[in-house]
Order: structure tokens, then C-alpha cells, then sequence
């Protein structure tokens, strides 16, 4: 048979696969490893898993980090700080929710956490001052999505091993942009106010001491999170260590504070190990499917197919990204992820983009593809979390945002300094 008939047989069996509801890690090892031994021969292929494996699990990750702080109570703290500060104005809560969420995902990494986290924090409290079902899940469900852009972004870790970009640049480039979205989501909820009067109440005014007290609370992280990004842009650490050196500090930090007890540090080890053996397995799987389709040639078959298309480099952009937004539709973030940049990684590479930057311009598409219909991950979180809420009410909800995002995503095509600036910059 011809690579590109076995090829062709891979893909089918994958889908296959995962009608079957085989794990998608899973499924993408057993196609990769089958296929690459049946070109190659079956103990190189079984030498592929073993030298993958290895090297897959021995990499950094921030998963701890995230876990302990998850368990000593920041989430919380952040939305108080925040609400103490901008919860008199109308949509106050909606800005204190989204700069809290940022907060809260520049130290977990996590959209999902960071949805599930906040539907329990902060929409009882909007729906106690007044706020609208619809918008208060909304904003919830966008702010999640701020996990998939801030550092340390387990989506964007993914995307550099699979790819073999940087990492730790990969996390610097997704500040600005990530701050470009808080700040976008913020002028929409005061745009929202402006343009609804009435639609979004204002809270009680804090005092100064009240806000005081707040930050006192929340400085510990976010010094924390400063320490970290700070190093790993100042060449003091590698992201290995870097991974190290945050889950340390926020062990003390939790210890410390008195907010981290046996039963915490246990469920913390416990979460960030199943997390961790969910996401090296797909990664694994990835990577073996990934080598499969390096020696069929199918992502050179791609790109001399797209670029021969006569439409030019962001013509074949715009097409991919259309591509995301479709399975935006149908699947979860890493999963598109893992599934699709194999295969348009190299399209881009050929085209003159900067990795670093298509890096950032996926995860933006990706965040949106976990708030739009019909699938939306986050809302589905959300609607796992409040009970009484439809899933088109959350949905409703997030459609202003959508369209800011779609706004967002023009500006870092447009403007790839934007992502670039700072990585440039990077010392080491």
C-alpha cells in the first residue's frame, strides 16, 4: 500500500475509534504505533513508545501549582479583592469576576477550573445584587476562558511540546494578548451597562479599609505568580524549574496561611496526578500519531495542497482558523488541539509565520470554541455546577463577548507585535 493509503486507513480507523468512545489518547497511540510499525517495522515502533513516553513524562508541568492553590481558597479571595474595588459601579460584580478569573487562571492554567471554580464563587453573589442569569453565567464562562491564554496555560504547553517550540516563550507571548482580553471584556460589560440602563446593578461602596484587607489576602499569589513569569522571562529559570518552584511556593504559601491542611495536600497531590496522567497520555498518544504522519508525508501532502490553493498566506490562515471554529462545535479544546496541529503546524511554517505567535493565534481560536454552540465546554461546565440554569440562557450570555473575541482575534492577525513584544525580549 501507498503512504498516502495508509494514511488514509489511519485517519479512518482513528475515527473509528473514537465513535467507539475510546479515550483520544488512546485511540491516536494505538493508530500511530500500528501504522508507524507497519511502515517501519514493529520494534522500531515499540522503541517510538518507550523513547516518547520517557520523554513526555519527565517534562515540566504546572499542574500542582495549580492544585494548591485551588485548595487554599485564592479564588475567593481574589473576587473580594476585586469586588471591593469596582463593585459599586454598575456591572461591578461582572469586572470584579473577570479580573478575578484572570487572576485565578494566570496561577492555575486551567479554563475548566478556572469555569467550575467561579460558578460556585462568584454567581451567587451576582444573582444576590440583581444580575441577570444570562449575563452572570456568561461572564463566568468567559472568564474561564482566560486559562487558555495566561501563563502558565496547559493548553499552550501542549502546543510547544507537540510542536517543539519554547515553552517558556510560549507563556510570555500569552500575557499581553491574555491582558488585551481582560481589559476587551471589561469595556463590553461597561458597554452592556451603558447601552442597558437598569440591566446591571450596582453594589454597596467598600471602605478603604475594606479594601485594604482585601489585598492583604491576595498578595502572597500574586507575588507568587510575579516570581515565577518573572524568573522564566529573566532567564533564571527553565520552565522544568520554573513548574518546580511554583508549586513549592504555593505549598507555603497554602501552609502559611493556615489554609492548606493534611486532607488539602492530599486531594491536591491526588488531582494534580490524575490530571497529569490524563494529559501525558493523551500527549503520548499524540505525539505516536504524530510520527505516524510525518513518515506518510501527510502534513507535506497538506501543505502543498493549501498553498497551491492560489489564495495567498492569509487566505490559508483564514481557512484554518475557520477550520477551529467549526470543531470548536464538536470537540473540547485539547482535543482540536492535539488532533489538528500536527497536520498545520508545518502549513504555517511554510507559509513564513512565526510559530510563537500561530501559537497564541490557536489557543485564541480555541477559547472560543469553549464558549460557542453547541458544544462550548465551559458551559457545560457551568450548567454542571448551577443546576438551574438552560444551557441556552449561558449562551445567550456569552454572545457579546464572542463577538469582542472575534474583535480580538482581527487585532493579533493584524498586529502580531502584540504576541511578540515580549518573547523578543526574553533573556536566554
Amino acid at each position: 500500500m501507498t503512504n498516502e493509503t495508509v494514511a488514509a486507513i489511519g485517519f479512518v480507523s482513528l475515527f473509528v475509534l473514537m465513535l467507539l468512545r475510546v479515550p483520544v489518547g488512546m485511540a491516536m497511540g494505538l493508530v500511530g504505533v500500528t501504522g508507524f510499525g507497519y511502515l517501519t517495522g514493529f520494534e522500531p515502533a515499540l522503541k517510538l513508545v518507550g523513547q516518547t513516553t520517557m520523554r513526555t513524562v519527565t517534562d515540566y508541568s504546572f499542574l500542582l501549582m495549580g492544585a494548591f492553590v485551588s485548595a487554599s481558597g485564592i479564588s475567593r479571595e481574589l473576587f473580594r479583592a476585586g469586588n471591593t474595588i469596582v463593585g459599586h459601579w454598575k456591572g461591578g460584580l461582572g469586572i470584579a469576576t473577570i479580573a478575578a478569573c484572570g487572576g485565578f487562571a494566570a496561577i492555575s492554567g486551567s479554563s475548566v477550573a478556572t469555569a467550575a471554580t467561579f460558578s460556585a464563587v462568584a454567581y451567587p453573589e451576582m444573582r444576590r445584587f440583581g444580575y441577570p442569569q444570562s449575563f452572570s453565567t456568561g461572564v463566568i464562562a468567559v472568564g474561564g476562558t482566560l486559562g487558555a491564554m495566561l501563563p502558565p496555560s496547559t493548553v499552550l504547553a501542549v502546543y510547544g511540546i507537540i510542536t517543539q517550540q519554547d515553552i517558556g516563550k510560549l507563556f510570555i507571548a500569552g500575557i499581553l494578548p491574555g491582558l488585551l482580553a481582560i481589559v476587551m471584556h471589561m469595556i463590553t460589560i461597561w458597554i452592556i451597562g451603558v447601552a442597558r440602563p437598569g440591566f446591571l446593578p450596582a453594589g454597596p461602596k467598600s471602605s478603604w479599609g475594606d479594601r485594604l484587607a482585601a489585598f492583604r489576602d491576595v498578595w502572597s499569589p500574586l507575588l507568587l505568580f510575579l516570581f515565577v513569569i518573572g524568573g522564566l522571562y529573566g532567564g533564571f529559570f527553565i520552565p522544568t524549574e520554573a513548574g518546580a518552584v511554583g508549586a513549592v511556593g504555593a505549598f507555603l504559601i497554602g501552609i502559611l496561611r493556615g489554609k492548606l491542611d493534611r486532607e488539602g495536600i492530599l486531594q491536591s497531590l491526588l488531582q494534580a496526578t490524575r490530571t497529569a496522567a490524563a494529559v501525558f497520555t493523551v500527549l503520548i498518544g499524540a505525539l505516536c500519531f504524530g510520527y505516524f504522519l510525518t513518515i506518510t508525508q501527510t502534513p507535506q501532502y497538506v501543505t502543498e495542497f493549501l498553498t497551491g490553493l492560489g489564495i495567498g498566506p492569509y487566505g490559508v490562515l483564514a481557512l484554518i482558523l475557520l477550520m477551529y471554529l467549526v470543531l470548536g462545535c464538536l470537540m473540547d479544546a485539547m482535543a482540536m488541539v492535539i488532533l489538528t496541529v500536527p497536520i498545520v503546524f508545518p502549513v504555517v511554517t511554510a507559509l513564513g509565520f512565526d510559530p510563537i505567535w500561530f501559537g497564541i493565534i490557536i489557543v485564541m481560536t480555541v477559547e472560543l470554541g469553549l464558549i460557542h454552540p453547541p458544544v462550548g465546554m465551559n458551559v457545560f461546565v457551568i450548567k454542571s455546577v448551577i443546576k438551574d440554569v438552560s444551557m441556552s440562557t449561558v449562551f445567550a450570555g456569552v454572545l457579546p463577548f464572542v463577538v469582542t473575541d472575534l474583535i480580538r482575534l482581527v487585532i493579533l492577525i493584524a498586529f502580531p507585535i502584540i504576541a511578540l513584544w515580549l518573547p523578543m525580549r526574553m533573556i536566554g
